[in-house]
């Protein structure tokens, strides 16, 4: 059995939101990534695509998620299972901001719908996909 102290975890900030790592690979070899995500009010992400299904479960605040066609809303306790390979962009509620809990297997990787670029500190390139920093 693996212990993951709160002082242990890695914390990654992006210019739109900051994940901790709460268990991963690296971490106590984890099959499955999970982090939470803090994002201020109104912030966006990037539109891209993971190649792995996620499961986000809201904790505070609020998002919107364009997800390919839909534009899907959750709030505090709301729980979304987000499907590989379908683009998608989220966005933090303008009042409250967004504290998530995400679940992914390990190994995910993100890849980019047009032409938003990664930060080059926020993922390790690999082709056409990058293997997220709190990922791994």
């Amino acid at each position: 059995m693996t212990v993951i102290r709160h002082a242990e975890s890695r914390r990654t900030e992006t210019p739109n939101a900051v994940m901790t790592t709460l268990a991963s690979p690296t971490q106590g070899g984890s099959g499955q990534v999970v982090w939470r995500v803090d994002m201020r009010p109104g912030q966006a992400g990037p539109l891209h695509a993971i190649d792995a299904e996620q499961v986000w479960t809201v904790l505070e605040g609020g998002t919107t998620v364009e997800l390919g066609d839909e534009k899907l809303t959750a709030g505090p306790g709301d729980t979304l299972i987000l499907p590989a390979d379908v683009p998608r962009r989220l966005s933090s509620d303008p009042a409250a901001g967004l504290a998530a809990i995400v679940v992914a297997p390990a190994g995910m990787r993100a890849y980019v719908i047009d032409d938003t670029r990664v930060p080059a500190d926020c993922a390790t390139p690999d082709g056409d996909k990058v293997l997220p920093a709190w990922v791994v």
